[in-house]
């Protein structure tokens, strides 16, 4: 992780001390280093540059405006699940007309606002959404862009909770259905079809389970074609995965190809939504340690971030490196790392050698996907703040709640 990098023994995020951050705006704090999301958006441009495509990112993997912002000056598109999400990106200054909707319950006020901005285009997932849509566009008096999102019944091998390309997973619609739904769709007024979506899972390092969507997608648009239905672009979804522990990051070069090879001649622009690449190796979660406690079993870490702050580990034991920020001179143990929330589930990591002492920082490494977008507010716990270090400067892009905010919407009864 080049752009969070040691020298002499010392954590830095870019040209900034990761210590010096976390006296300045205190812990538990997300640090994200510019460059690194730069480089992670432009490993796709790159490897795509030869064929026309749009890179959506993923919202949902890190949705602070600072980090949209970074992305939409480099031209991005946006992959968005909510109206929520729709106004973020807005906000940071994306193009609508380089924004897709997916998200498998999407309602009358979402579908209707998106419509009147005018999307790029809607992933539907449903034949129930596909009417809904229709008809809020007829009332508009508008015709609605749309892919349908297919299911491929794909194994992607990832963990269950990240895994949405199987049948029995809620999302898109079954291949078997497809045809018959393209058909309903081509014969409503108000919908144009523009192409066709996919996406198989989460946390993805292999490339085979995409060479096994991808012929089984492209059997599907020639299928199409044969009937008469021909569609303009190609969603081939995110998923693609990164380096947590010692799993090698899908080789995006190596992925594209794939994706490339598969289209052939075919006149089709290529979407990719990537989320936890760009993200996730773009940002850290530093901690500080409150307490070290021992018992016959286990020594345990202490640490002032929890479940609350990163629920990855909790959710579906998630494993994330965990360093010391600078070096010590403690005795090597191992820990199990934990936060102050009463549930056992709260640990950032477990059976963690570490050479520490009380009131050393620790880094949790590749926190910048799935992190603070994930975090709540359990405990009363205000959430973290957030800091981008952009050359040799650092900038708060999210100031720490307070404890007071967290029940100034709330009152008592009279």
């Amino acid at each position: 992780m080049e752009h969070f990098n040691r020298r002499k023994g010392a954590l830095y995020a870019q040209n900034y001390p990761c210590s010096e951050l976390a006296e300045e705006f205190g812990t538990p704090l997300f640090v994200y280093s510019r460059d690194a999301l730069e480089q992670g958006w432009l490993e796709f441009s790159d490897a795509l540059e030869k064929q026309p495509h749009l890179i959506c990112y993923a919202v949902k993997a890190n949705s602070n405006l600072a980090v949209l912002d970074v992305l939409a000056r480099l031209g991005s598109g946006f992959d968005i699940v909510s109206g929520g999400e729709l106004k973020r990106v807005l906000a940071a200054g994306a193009d609508p007309e380089k924004i897709v909707f997916s998200g498998v319950g999407k309602t009358v006020s979402e579908l209707t606002e998106a419509l009147e901005i005018g999307i790029r285009c809607f992933n539907v997932e449903s034949e129930a959404e596909l009417d809904r849509l229709a008809n809020i566009a007829k009332a508009l008096d508008v015709v609605a862009p749309v892919s349908l999102r297919v299911n491929p019944d794909v194994d992607a091998q990832t963990h269950p909770y990240i895994s949405t390309g199987l049948k029995e997973n809620k999302f898109g619609i079954n291949m078997l259905d497809a045809v018959s739904v393209y058909k309903r769709a081509a014969d409503m007024p108000s919908i144009d079809i523009q192409g066709m979506d996919c996406h198989i899972g989460s946390q993805l390092t292999s490339i085979e389970p995409y060479k096994d969507a991808m012929e089984r997608l492209i059997t599907l648009v020639d299928e199409l074609s044969d009937a008469g239905i021909h569609l303009k672009h190609l969603d081939v979804g995110g998923g693609q995965g990164i380096s947590y522990e010692d799993e090698s990051a899908l080789d995006i070069k190596e992925w594209a190809a794939c994706v490339i090879d598969a289209i052939g001649q075919r006149d089709l622009e290529i979407l990719v939504e990537p989320g936890r690449y760009i993200a996730g190796p773009a940002g850290i979660l530093l901690t500080r340690v409150e307490y070290l406690k021992s018992n016959e079993d286990k020594h345990f870490a202490v640490v002032d971030a929890a479940m609350n702050d990163l629920i990855r580990p909790a959710l579906y034991s998630a494993w994330q490196s965990i360093e010391a920020v600078e070096p010590g001179n403690a005795v090597e143990k191992q820990y199990d790392v934990v936060g102050p929330i009463c549930e056992s589930s709260d640990f950032l990591g477990k059976d963690r050698s570490l050479a520490i002492e009380q009131g050393d920082l620790l880094a949790v490494m590749s926190a910048g996907a799935y992190g603070f977008v994930m975090s709540s507010n359990y405990n009363t716990r205000p959430r973290a703040a957030e800091v981008m270090v952009s050359g040799d400067d650092a900038y708060v892009v999210r100031e720490r709640e307070n404890v007071e905010d967290l029940f100034a919407d709330e009152s008592l009864l009279p």
